[in-house]
């Protein structure tokens, strides 16, 4: 540790300290993130409702279905943070979702073999078909939405508007305009609302994905690529890097993210839910946004998308608890996505003055 004199144009001699300055430690740092203080809020939220119900928003029912609802909440808030992360939209996360759902139901129905009694002869090959429905549908819808984004040049707010309408269209003319029913009801006993401890096994494969996406973008190529695009769309073209190509892996990415939020949206009510999901692209940009993803691209926060899905998921519920109105409550969501993106821009206009 040291001072190094330097020579000032008039000719005198100025010491300047070198030394280096101590890191903050890292529990300090985690505390000072944007994810550190909407988990906070989360509590607050969670705590304030709480005695607002008399206890009843705490029960160990209602902790569990807030986690089945973050569940795929999550999956799309994880799914939008990467595209954000590169600086393209998708507001067709929802729309994806329900004709993931509806194609996977379909097929299930289809190969479904039944015995009088009720049992299913082959409900392996029934779940299988019914996963590999929901997967593959995801990714091909986001494929669509990769190609129009990424090698036609479409805007990505005008192209998945556009995609989030037929979306829900195909799934009416598919459904016949009504939800599918009469699904092997060991998908919800097996999976959808089996629980560990009081953790539903879906809100694990939410939490393992949502683990696998932030290795990727912290430790990976393929995430240093991403918030490089997000950063510098032209500097990332003239180191190599395959913008086209890299956007539509994203897409496809995001796709299949949905996908399995479709199945697991099957495996909760045993049946689809084509009006469940109206607010889902809200929900997921809201968290996304609010937890620290950048709209600009070059930041994705994938522990804020958590918190921030749960934010909503949280607000949610314990309006409905309150006895609040639907109306007021998507009213609620709408305003916390209006301030979440303006403490975005605030944060963006001090970071570009300084």
């Amino acid at each position: 540790m040291s001072s190094q004199a330097q020579l000032l144009p008039n000719g005198a001699s100025s010491s300047v300290d070198t030394r280096a300055v101590a890191a903050k430690p890292l529990w300090l740092r985690a505390l000072s993130t944007r994810a550190a203080a909407i988990l906070g809020l989360d509590i607050a939220l969670f705590v304030t409702f709480t005695v607002q119900s008399g206890g009843l928003f705490a029960t160990e029912a209602n902790v569990q279905s807030l986690l089945l609802s973050a569940t795929e909440a999550i999956l799309l808030a994880v799914g939008l943070s990467m595209m954000l992360g590169a600086g393209i939209f998708d507001l067709s996360l929802g729309a994806n979702l329900v004709l993931s759902s509806v194609v996977g139901a379909k097929l299930m129905l289809a190969v479904a073999d039944q015995t009088p009694d009720g049992n299913y002869r082959n409900l392996g090959t029934v779940v299988v078909v019914g996963v590999a429905g929901c997967l593959v549908t995801g990714m091909l819808f986001g494929l669509v939405n990769g190609v129009l984004v990424a090698y036609l040049r479409i805007n990505a707010l005008i192209a998945t508007l556009g995609t989030l309408g037929i979306g829900n269209g195909i799934a009416y003319v598919i459904s016949d305009g009504s939800d599918l029913a009469g699904l092997p009801p060991q998908i919800q006993s097996n999976f959808g609302l089996l629980t560990f401890g009081v953790v539903p096994a879906p809100a694990l494969v939410a939490i393992a994905v949502a683990a696998a996406v932030f290795v990727c973008i912290q430790f990976t190529r393929f995430g240093s690529r991403t918030l490089a695009i997000g950063s510098s769309l032209r500097a990332a073209e003239r180191v190599g890097i395959r913008v086209p190509r890299h956007l539509l892996k994203l897409a496809v990415l995001a796709g299949l993210l949905a996908g399995m939020a479709g199945f697991i949206d099957l495996s909760h009510i045993v049946s689809t839910s084509l009006n469940g999901h109206a607010s889902d692209a809200l929900n997921a940009v809201t968290a996304a946004v609010i937890g620290g993803t950048l709209l600009e691209g070059g930041k994705v926060s994938v522990l804020g998308a958590i918190w921030g899905a749960g934010l909503a998921v949280i607000l949610q519920a314990g309006l409905v608890i309150a006895g609040v109105s639907s109306y007021y409550q998507l009213i609620a969501v709408g305003t916390v996505l209006i301030l979440a993106v303006g403490m975005d821009r605030f944060s963006y206009m001090r970071r570009e003055r300084a």
